[in-house]
């Protein structure tokens, strides 16, 4: 009978833990990359029927001490992707894990992809502050920071596109408003003057591109039956803008400009130039391939680090150290990659992973627990009760 409270005593000791562990899972519903476990049950040793320690020769002679617990497994099934509207926010459609290092350099790894710039520029969990890794071009993991790229500094004019008609029967044309950008990222307007070759040359025109009363530079362009002539549709000059270094400049009269006879009346204008002036930073968020794209208010792009991630083999390589991050138990079971590739999956910007629970399953497992509890209870109430009977029978 004392062998009896030992086995119920297992029994209330492995059900509690199997409550703890159904209550940390339904506490963690909306933990964003959250993953459920589950307590693992075994029967303890067994010993003889004649219960002084000697060895059952027949399994019917074996009495067993108990129940054991060896252990939770984690479910890394993948939660539901829910859409946040933060570029920041990441979720791995996949079996990757975010990598992340804290301030003692220990790596860590993580579902919850909630993402900040922190005050230096440098990417950070919201959780606990670690270090977003990214993986640069010889494998190694580094810092993912915007140093250095607040601004874009923009890119001076190297070609200027023209369209519409230049009269054939006018003398002369003028074309205003022509945008150039320099090398600091200064504007500059020009304008072009046109003088028709006339009768000398038909379909010749003389361009000369003006800086005020300057002329910065000459050329020809030729049209023949009111389209340019293709060996004659660009001209090269090169500008200096007043204190600065000299940069060349293509004016390109290419397949959009005509010259038709339409009286003294042109259209001939700019269409585009491909300078771009300064802009300052106004967006980063990440692709599907996990490469940080900078967005400028200059209407640039720049790329910049690609996320570095991890996956395992087998979920027992896996430890939970909390903060939604995950410790790498067994290194040979892990691999590091880039989104993309393989079984790591694709990076969801804007979106992130909210817990694996089940919880109906929880809800089931919670009246097993409970059932179980009881039980055990039970068989320790009976074993006191049967004791009491026999130290009255003793003492009778």
């Amino acid at each position: 009978m004392l062998e009896s409270i030992y086995v119920g005593m297992t029994g209330l000791l492995g059900y509690s833990r199997g409550l703890r562990v159904i209550a940390n899972n339904t506490a963690n519903m909306n933990t964003p990359g959250f993953k459920s476990s589950s307590l693992q049950f075994a029967d303890m040793f067994y010993t003889g029927g004649n219960l002084g320690g000697g060895i059952a020769s027949q399994n019917y002679q074996q009495l067993g001490h108990g129940l054991n617990t060896t252990g939770t497994t984690l479910s890394f099934k993948q939660g539901e992707l829910r859409q946040t509207g933060n570029d920041l926010d990441m979720a791995l459609d996949g079996q990757g894990l975010f990598v992340l290092k804290d301030a003692d350099g220990q790596l860590t790894y993580t579902r919850a992809g909630q993402f900040k710039f922190d005050p230096n520029g440098v990417l950070v969990s919201r959780s606990n502050g670690s270090t977003v890794m990214a993986l640069d071009g010889e494998g190694s993991f580094v810092e993912i920071s915007l140093d250095g790229q607040m601004t874009h500094p923009g890119s001076p004019t190297a070609r200027i596109r023209f369209g519409g008609n230049l009269s054939s029967t006018a003398a002369e044309q003028t074309v205003s408003n022509v945008q150039v950008i320099d090398a600091s990222g200064e504007a500059h307007t020009l304008s072009l003057k046109l003088k028709n070759a006339g009768s000398s040359a038909p379909g010749s025109w003389t361009v000369s591109l003006m800086d005020g009363t300057t002329v910065v530079g000459t050329g020809e362009v030729k049209f023949t039956d009111g389209k340019p002539t293709p060996d004659a549709t660009v001209v090269n000059v090169s500008y200096t803008p007043p204190g600065k270094a000299a940069q060349a400049l293509t004016l390109d009269f290419g397949t959009n400009v005509t010259s038709f006879a339409s009286g003294n009346l042109s259209t001939l204008a700019m269409s585009s130039q491909d300078g771009v002036g300064p802009g300052a930073l106004s967006g980063a968020a990440f692709d599907a391939k996990g490469v940080l794209t900078m967005t400028y208010a200059n209407g640039q792009t720049v790329k910049g680090a690609r996320l570095a991630l991890a996956r395992f083999d087998t979920p027992d390589a896996v430890g939970s150290t909390g903060d939604n991050q995950f410790q790498m138990l067994d290194e040979k079971a892990w691999h590091v990659g880039t989104a993309g590739e393989g079984a790591f999956g694709k990076v969801k910007s804007g979106s992130i992973e909210i817990s694996n629970v089940d919880l109906s399953q929880e809800f089931s497992d919670l009246v097993v627990m409970q059932r179980g509890y009881q039980a055990s209870s039970q068989v320790i109430s009976t074993a006191n009760d049967m004791l009491q009977e026999l130290f009255s029978m003793k003492s009778k």
